[in-house]
């Protein structure tokens, strides 16, 4: 299933719906330059693309409900046969038109004088400021360009307001296409964790992992990684972030993985943690059962009208249970939870919002509070614990991380775990890890 040019539409149709009278503007991401001349893999801004579907860089969108026959416009770099034969074909001005539906396409070069003539007599711009200084300096020319006219009786924007709200709100709310993008990086990611779990062994090194991951991403037909793969071992796991993926993989050890993949600007984000030699130790398997006990009961809470918190409590309810029969924390269940002592262990959030970006858009709070979630929300459901080896306890527990994380979309009635395919049972796992190729 793929997006095509009447969904852009029928987005960019809601969008001007909710913003009302007014403008808003949108750029594309810029190159980005990776050393000398060597750029960074191009990727369109996930606003530029959920509204146009359109990847080329150097490309603006202008969305209006105060011009009598436009409301689409686009301003793209022109063919140029020279450039085209480097750096591949463009859609020139008139592909805007006619593949994307613009209503009126210029060059880019064009934008600060024919941007201006659609500022005229508008007075609130949606726009973001501050992403890149290069695209301010457009929009604030064209507005001054507009402000040369005052005399002529015109009216000059005096209103920018963030098109988050009204945007971000759209995202947020994944319709019955998006959830099968996002359903097909689920599927990719998750042969990519089966992969790696039979590849894992004592002697192979973690980029030797996350080579395999990306290898079946690639041939999957997703674009890649949807983030940084995280592929640590031993005391590498309780490292939230790590990043470096260079260790040599030990008879012993945990290899906890999170790695999703993007798929058509949907991203996945799932993470396992299993035993490389194919056992959980008695320590490992406690840590480990306690985490999915604590996944397994969050995952509970989602529903509609349910919040982000609730999952969270539910998940922090079910570690301090744990850490405290297991000795790691003292106290009651009821001061663990509120002094907040489990965060020696367990620091970060259970969950985030995920689609075309892996954390993605929308706001977490209404009027203060939590929001309820919605039918169409998809979130993550990531409980974890982590226990350094400089940490105050019996040593048998030291170097143990976990995280589980699962894609969860929120249901008419509950729940559907999109990553439910991929084990995480203990048993499972093991036996999953042991069942080389």
């Amino acid at each position: 299933m793929s997006l095509t040019r009447e969904d852009f539409a029928a987005r960019r149709k809601q969008l001007l719906e909710r913003i009302g009278p007014g403008v808003a503007v949108f750029f594309s991401a810029p190159v980005s330059v990776r050393n000398r001349d060597v750029e960074h893999p191009y990727r369109q801004d996930s606003d530029f693309y959920y509204l146009t579907g359109f990847e080329e860089p150097d490309a603006v969108l202008l969305l209006t409900n105060q011009h009598p026959d436009h409301r689409t416009v686009l301003f793209v770099r022109p063919r140029d046969p020279k450039r085209e034969l480097w750096d591949g074909p463009r859609a020139g001005v008139e592909g805007a038109i006619e593949h994307y539906g613009a209503d009126a396409a210029f060059p880019t070069s064009e934008f600060v004088e024919k941007a201006s003539e659609y500022f005229v007599n508008v007075r609130r711009l949606h726009v973001h400021l501050r992403a890149h200084p290069e695209s301010d300096e457009l929009l604030f020319a064209a507005i001054d360009r507009v402000r040369t006219r005052i005399r002529e009786g015109i009216r000059t924007p005096s209103e920018i307001v963030t098109p988050d709200e009204s945007l971000h709100e759209l995202r947020l709310r994944k319709s019955p296409k998006e959830v099968a993008l996002m359903r097909r990086a689920v599927e990719i990611a998750s042969e990519g964790h089966r992969r790696a779990m039979r590849l894992a062994a004592p002697g192979r090194y973690e980029y030797e992992i996350e080579a395999e991951l990306l290898r079946t991403f690639h041939a999957s037909g997703a674009n890649g990684p949807a983030y940084g793969s995280i592929v640590g071992s031993g005391a590498n796991a309780t490292v939230l972030h790590y990043r470096a993926n260079n260790r040599c993989l030990e008879e012993g050890d945990l290899l906890l993985i999170d790695a999703g993949c993007e798929y058509a600007y949907y991203a996945s984000d799932i993470t396992r943690t299993f035993p490389v030699s194919g056992t959980f130790s008695a320590a490992q398997r406690s840590i480990y059962q306690l985490v999915l006990d604590a996944q397994k009961a969050a995952i509970e809470q989602v529903r509609p009208d349910s919040t982000l918190d609730d999952v969270h409590a539910a998940a922090v309810e079910v570690l301090a249970q744990g850490l405290l029969r297991l000795g790691l924390l003292t106290g009651s269940v009821d001061e663990i939870v509120e002094t907040k002592s489990y965060r020696t262990f367990y620091m970060h959030r259970t969950s985030h919002w995920i689609g075309m970006d892996v954390h993605d858009v929308g706001w977490y709070f209404e009027s203060g509070a939590p929001r309820p979630m919605q039918p169409g929300f998809v979130i993550t459901v990531e409980p974890g614990l982590y226990i350094p080896g400089d940490a105050d306890v019996d040593p048998k527990w030291k170097g143990i991380g976990v995280r589980i994380e699962d894609d969860i979309l929120v249901t008419e009635r509950g729940y559907e775990n999109l990553s439910r395919d991929l084990p995480k049972e203990a048993d499972e796992v093991e036996a999953l890890v042991q069942s080389k190729h």
